[in-house]
């Protein structure tokens, strides 16, 4: 295990040499994406310099080589989040696509107009829009669960909405908005006494929290590389495999058959049936670099860093009279990611304002337009935090700000 210490982590990632406007980058965009460690950008570089060739298709070195390495990924990758086997976990371009997945290719032919689906108010679209558009092409009920004035979920009320009729959960592990870590073991409890299946969005858990889909319980399981060190474009679909046996193939192409005739085709076993055509190798393999420099730091390390400067974040916002914190009150149930909304100000133009002094924050609706309709705001701020931020970071912030509520 590595010693955690920030500064030298902020050494991994190159891109903090660089200035904007003229300033230090103050990087608190970590929920939108990660920066890339020099471990992780090597190892891609280091694939296309020596090793590129397309996986499972010869038998030359190159491609061998190529094959090795990402079935390791895969394996490794089914480790760090508890699956029992390799064969549970489907790569695919990222979490956004791994939940239309299972909405299209599971819930279009498992759902009818007799069935319910469950999801919450403050949901990414990647896990509202994908359920919505199900329920409108089968009839099934779509209800959207609102979340108390902490932005936690009720578990009494929540079970108040299961039935027999329930026959999928959707939900988010961690709000990209609120912060909240929801009780997805209790969620998955009580959604399975009534025979319903938990698919959950792990985007912004995964590289955060450790997470192990055998303890949680969940049928369903998606995360996204690039949210944690790892490159854009490739994700992870874990799914049981006794649910994976059931289903047809989400895409056709080379790769993903056993044999084909002029009339008919049959299927590769899983994984293998559900990735079709060329896989993002790279990508893959920089997955995997992204999990090995998370598993040297330690997930006890990363949490207890961003709960303290959760925690100084936190306690520098509510100085403000103008600034409105969203979510969880006990920070044990929140990630490390703060929304807020400043009174008299846009959204907009608060980032604006904190870009001219190289502090880089999200504004907007952050595809959740339904919660923030529900909150009655047009738009929130949103910094979030990863192990390379600093207290200094957040000094910086705030006197952004200052400055910011002095203009607007």
């Amino acid at each position: 295990m590595r010693k955690f210490d920030p500064d030298t982590i902020r050494n991994d990632f190159p891109i903090f040499s660089r200035k904007v406007n003229g300033k230090e980058l103050v990087y608190l965009d970590n929920a939108a994406t990660s920066q890339k460690p020099k471990q992780v950008i090597n190892t891609i570089s280091d694939f296309y310099s020596l090793h590129n060739a397309n996986v499972h298709r010869g038998v030359h070195t190159l491609s061998e080589e190529a094959t090795d390495m990402f079935e390791k990924a895969r394996k490794n990758i089914a480790k760090f989040i508890g699956a029992v086997s390799s064969g549970e976990v489907i790569f695919t371009s990222g979490t956004t696509e791994s939940i239309n997945f299972v909405a299209r290719i599971w819930g279009e032919k498992n759902l009818t107009s007799k069935d319910e689906i469950l999801t919450l108010v403050s949901e990414h679209h990647s896990n509202f829009i994908p359920w919505q558009q199900v329920a409108k092409k089968t009839g099934a009920k779509f209800t959207v669960i609102e979340l108390d004035k902490n932005g936690e979920l009720d578990l009494d009320l929540f079970r108040k909405h299961l039935s027999k009729k329930v026959k999928i959960v959707a939900i988010s592990h961690v709000s990209n908005v609120l912060g909240t870590i929801f009780p997805v073991k209790g969620i998955c409890k009580l959604a399975h006494e009534v025979g319903a299946l938990v698919s959950v969005d792990g985007a912004q858990a995964v590289g955060h929290i450790p997470v192990n889909v055998q303890s949680i319980d969940c049928d369903f399981y998606s995360f996204s590389s690039h949210k944690m060190f790892g490159p854009m474009g490739v994700g992870v679909l874990w799914a049981r495999q006794e649910i994976l046996n059931t289903i047809p193939p989400f895409e056709y192409g080379g790769g993903m058959i056993d044999a084909v005739s002029i009339l008919n085709s049959t299927w590769a076993e899983t994984p293998d049936k559900f990735e079709a055509g060329t896989p993002n190798v790279s990508g893959v393999i920089g997955l995997l670099a992204a999990v090995d420099y998370i598993n040297k730091l330690s997930f006890e390390s990363i949490r207890e860093h961003e709960v303290n400067l959760l925690k100084y974040l936190s306690e520098s916002l509510k100085k403000f009279d103008r600034i409105r914190i969203l979510g969880p009150i006990d920070l044990e149930n929140r990630a490390g990611l703060v929304s807020f909304i400043v009174h008299g100000a846009h959204a907009h133009d608060v980032a604006s304002v904190l870009s001219t002094y190289g502090i880089a924050v999200r504004s907007g609706h952050h595809c959740t337009m339904p919660l923030h309709t529900s909150l009655k705001i047009p738009a929130s701020v949103r910094a979030s935090l990863n192990v390379y931020n600093t207290k200094n970071d957040i000094d910086k912030l705030i006197f952004g700000l200052k400055e910011a509520l002095k203009i607007l």
